[in-house]
């Protein structure tokens, strides 16, 4: 199964008996080994012991003979026996040599009289008489390796336990690792099953975020995901919006259209030029609207050709306060330029990166906008100031009014397409909604932002900023 628990946990099992086998036998190894390091300790004691008891023999007697008799009850150890004396452990019995290397005592008899090579056979305990040299004493070739049974009985339980200590702790290591692989995955499944329901378009659906199993990669995963859920789930909510507002926008100049084409057939209207005006200008509004969708889709694409340069603000500014100057000063509104933007200050405003053309359109959807919200007898003021932030050198340029103001719930929807405070979607106050989305997209192509602030009854303040030419 290629799942990635089941590759875990083939992981996690591999690591533990490579691990539990390697602690048990090397554990095994040092056991025994230290063990016997000690059994010969002793047999090395107890050889020193009966060296002493030796001694006080040879001295007593002044020779060897007799000496079976003293050792006698130490001969070869009975394996049926459970204990064994202090000369019978390890490397039980022992060999009696003489000064010169003369065996004069051999449990079996058959090395008695011979010489052996002390140094050869590891040497032996010495025995000695008021500082001379009688004898010596050793452990016999033949059972020098020899272990006890009880002695054998604890490094076979040793190992036994060692065993059995292994098979539970891998047992253990593997259900744990089973389990944790599980955990570790589940987040992932989560996640997999989450994206194949959004893909069915079932937008509500988002992965969890918290709990014990997520580990903080896993955690950020699933907030990077529900964070594009969410861009998806608004890219296709407006995308549904523009459908049915662009749809609604069409619906009106075509079935005006439709209409007095038919009142035409019918002879319902005379077919008179004033008629066909009628049908000339929804076709306009059919076509304004066409195209501003087009620039809107170039925008936001970032396929809009611009003729990026550097601009005199000032000059354009004013120009555009003369286009507008005899419209605002029809419907009895005060359209004036701030001071900062007075000859005399001229200097003190950079030159402004961007296209002059989108500039300007910009400018008269926002000054076109403020003049139809403003009552008779209000004021549009338009003003520039140089910025420095943590962006770099900035233009900002501000066109306020003395309306109504836009309610605090309208506020982060007026850059939005189709958008209008009157729910009616009335011509009358403007035209399809279109205008301040397209600013924005204008404003954000040149490298620019675009913002509102405003309050009930107190007007509103439109701003955009540029780049610095230069900066």
């Amino acid at each position: 199964m290629n799942r990635l628990w089941v590759r875990l946990t083939a992981a996690f099992v591999a690591v533990t008996l490579v691990s539990v086998g390697t602690v048990a036998l090397l554990a095994g190894w040092n056991a025994s080994d230290q063990f016997r390091q000690y059994v010969y300790h002793q047999d090395e004691l107890a050889q020193n012991d009966l060296a002493d008891e030796l001694a006080a023999f040879y001295q007593q007697r002044g020779s060897w003979d007799g000496v079976g008799a003293l050792l006698a009850p130490f001969g070869r150890p009975d394996p049926r026996r459970r204990f064994a004396s202090p000369y019978e452990r390890g490397r039980q019995t022992v060999v009696i040599t003489d000064a010169s290397g003369k065996v004069v005592y051999d449990p079996a008899g058959q090395r008695l009289g011979s010489t052996v090579d002390l140094r050869s056979r590891g040497g032996g305990a010495p025995v000695t008489v008021e500082g001379r040299l009688v004898g010596y004493v050793t452990a016999s070739d033949d059972l020098r390796d020899f272990t006890a049974p009880p002695e054998q009985n604890f490094l076979d339980q040793l190992r036994v336990t060692l065993a059995i200590a292994a098979v539970v702790a891998g047992s253990l290591g593997i259900l744990f690792g089973t389990l944790i692989s599980r955990t570790l995955a589940a987040p992932l499944a989560d996640l997999a099953s989450t994206a194949r329901a959004f893909a069915a378009r079932d937008w509500g659906r988002r992965v969890s975020v918290r709990g014990a199993a997520q580990t903080a990669e896993i955690a950020a995963v699933a907030r990077a995901f529900n964070e594009m859920a969410d861009d998806l789930q608004h890219a296709e909510t407006l995308r549904r919006n523009l459908m049915a507002d662009v749809a609604h926008e069409l619906r009106t100049p075509l079935s005006v259209l439709q209409g007095n084409l038919r009142a035409l057939l019918d002879d319902v209207y005379p077919l008179e030029r004033r008629e066909i005006a009628t049908l000339y200008d929804q076709t306009r509004l059919l076509s304004r609207l066409v195209d501003d969708l087009h620039q809107l889709a170039l925008a936001e694409s970032g396929q809009l050709p611009l003729n990026v340069q550097a601009i005199d603000l000032i000059g354009l500014l004013q120009a555009t306060h003369s286009q507008f100057a005899a419209a605002a000063e029809a419907q009895g509104l005060s359209l004036t330029v701030g001071a900062g933007l007075a000859p005399a200050l001229a200097p003190a405003l950079p030159r402004a990166r961007a296209d002059a053309d989108r500039l300007a359109q910009v400018l008269q959807n926002l000054i076109s906008n403020a003049i139809r919200h403003t009552p008779t007898g209000g004021r549009i003021t338009i003003t520039a100031e140089p910025l420095a932030i943590a962006a770099g050198e900035m233009v900002r340029v501000s066109v306020g009014d003395t309306g109504d103001g836009i309610a605090p719930e309208d506020l982060p929807h007026v850059f939005d397409r189709f958008y209008r405070a009157d729910r009616s979607r009335s011509h009358r106050g403007g035209g399809a909604g279109l205008g301040l989305a397209i600013a924005k997209s204008l404003t954000e192509a040149m490298g620019g932002t675009i913002g509102v602030e405003s309050a009930r009854g107190q007007g509103s303040r439109f701003w955009f900023t540029l780049p610095v030419a230069g900066a």
